[in-house]
């Protein structure tokens, strides 16, 4: 771990709960609000999320899945995602989410005319800014989490 942690502390809390405050309090509500309150079907949300999970080399991230309404991904979707090129265990939705994560990630200034025309063809603008937010967010929080050695140790709150 790069940063010290006290004795008997939880590093993820006293990293982004007692260090910066102000900052990572925000920081963590807008993580959580990611999950609370997507709109976006299970498998395009996983798609875009290991993809930066993968990208990041986040190790809770790369471990963690979604679960809604009792259903997850299946085990050998990360798979899928990496291979998101060549794969037929993803529909266009996820392969553009998987694509859009990775460019965003790699990329960005490379997300032409054509990348935007596909992708207003599968996701409405509501949709792609929400995607954008979350990919945001995971590329930001799993790379802090990652670059600072808390990813071993993290635990999310059930939401």
């Amino acid at each position: 771990m790069n940063i010290d942690i006290p004795e008997g502390k939880d590093p993820i809390g006293y990293v982004w709960g007692e260090m910066v405050p102000g900052i990572g309090t925000a920081a963590a509500a807008m993580s959580l609000a990611v999950y609370q309150h997507t709109t976006l079907g299970l498998r395009e949300f996983e798609a875009a999320r290991l993809r930066i999970a993968q990208i990041n080399g986040c190790l809770f991230c790369l471990d963690w899945r979604t679960e809604r309404d009792g259903r997850k991904v299946e085990d050998d979707f990360p798979d899928a995602v990496t291979r998101w090129r060549t794969t037929d265990a993803l529909d266009d939705r996820a392969r553009l989410a998987a694509e859009y994560a990775e460019r965003y990630a790699l990329d960005h200034h490379g997300l032409d005319e054509e990348f935007w025309s596909r992708m207003a063809a599968h996701y409405s603008q509501v949709e792609i800014v929400e995607l954008t937010m979350s990919i945001g967010a995971w590329l930001a929080f799993g790379r802090l989490n990652r670059v600072l050695g808390l990813d071993a140790m993290c635990v999310l709150p059930k939401i």
